[in-house]
């Protein structure tokens, strides 16, 4: 590195990491040198082993150590979240205590940064000609799924969004409010650094992943998370044409929790204008819960009283205009289908934009 002497902060989120916790600090330790100075902080989740005692014991002996422990465990993203509020150095980087990813590589990792070419730098583990452990198909699977999926809400051409190197100008990554408490951070930071446009560099780097009966903890459920987090984090600031893609797919589940609630009342024995109205309004909720835990943030405009009574006064005249629509085309003399097909399509449309510019409007949306 050729600019004036650094200093890194290495954050390092750490559970039940006793057996490789001390390697993993005295190989970040070997990074030191006239040009780097840095700044370790260990973020204990509450470890069931003595992984806590570890750090501590790490702290006593090299100065550049801090360690913080969270009273009870709460994921991966919530101990980031506390480690990057106590950073000071000029760059972070967030390091597994697990040694799947070689702490040698940081400093290649940081020279865009340091020059001033990036605002962020991932480290890819499918990129470049760097070793890589042969393990889980489906896990290979499912992260190129999730990370074309990430691409396309984001806009970006990264080849790994899950990994665990991702290098940060700390002005940066203290400028951003960390949601998730687990694993969801990955999806969930990449969606706010594309959001704010910065200059996001990709380097290949080697990966000596861990199998689960050496103590990897990630599993199915934490994909279904970033699955909702690629959505969540993104739908909100994503065009108008994509934000109506994501809101058909929440009418289209909306519809069929509408379908089989009225035929399960209706076999149940109730009759069909009452089944028809109690299907309608609980997929109604259905709908709205989607919409808020989905696509719309939670808005300023409303209180949550304001906004369900919104919501319900919006859902009634939409569901009227759809009604007469279809009584209008039918007694044109279009076939009934298509005159249901046009009306539901114009209801579509009209609770899409009214849900965006009425219900759950902000200033910052244009």
């Amino acid at each position: 590195m050729s600019k004036d002497s650094i200093t890194l902060s290495v954050v390092v989120p750490c559970y039940n990491e006793a057996a490789t916790l001390r390697s993993c600090i005295e190989k970040v330790l070997e990074l030191r040198n006239e040009e780097l100075s840095l700044e370790i902080i260990i973020v204990d989740d509450a470890s069931s082993d003595n992984s806590y005692d570890i750090a501590q014991k790490l702290r006593e002996d090299v100065p550049e150590i801090k360690v913080l422990q969270h009273e009870y465990n709460q994921g991966k993203g919530a101990a980031l979240r506390t480690g990057f509020k106590k950073v000071s150095g000029d760059f972070v980087v967030v390091q597994d205590a697990d040694l799947e990813y070689d702490p040698r590589e940081i400093l290649e990792l940081l020279v865009p940064l340091v020059d001033g070419r990036a605002d962020v730098v991932y480290g890819s583990r499918f990129l470049g000609g760097r070793p890589h452990r042969v393990l889980y198909f489906w896990h290979f699977l499912g992260n190129t799924f999730l990370t074309f999926l990430s691409n396309m809400f984001t806009d970006l051409n990264l080849t790994d969004m899950e990994t665990c190197y991702k290098v940060f100008r700390r002005d940066v990554i203290q400028g951003i409010t960390i949601e998730e408490d687990r694993f969801g951070f990955e999806p969930e930071i990449t969606a706010k650094l594309a959001q704010k446009k910065l200059s996001i560099y990709e380097m290949g780097i080697s990966y000596s992943g861990r199998t689960y009966q050496e103590g990897k903890k990630i599993g199915w459920r934490d994909g279904v998370r970033a699955l909702y987090c690629i959505i969540r984090y993104n739908a909100p600031a994503l065009p108008l044409p994509m934000q109506f893609l994501v809101y058909v797919a929440i009418g289209g589940t909306a519809a069929l929790v509408n379908l089989l609630l009225f035929l399960v009342m209706l076999s149940s024995g109730l009759g069909m204008t009452v089944a028809a109205i109690a299907a309608f309004f609980a997929a109604a909720c259905v709908n709205y819960l989607l919409c808020v835990g989905l696509l719309f943030k939670r808005r300023s405009r409303w209180t949550s009283t304001g906004e369900i009574v919104a919501y319900v006064a919006l859902v009634t005249v939409i569901a009227m205009v759809d009604m007469q629509t279809t009584k209008f085309l039918f007694a044109s003399s279009a076939p009934a289908w298509l005159a249901k097909l046009t009306a539901s399509a114009v209801a579509l449309s009209l609770n899409f934009f009214g849900r965006r510019h009425l219900v759950f409007s902000q200033k910052s949306q244009g």
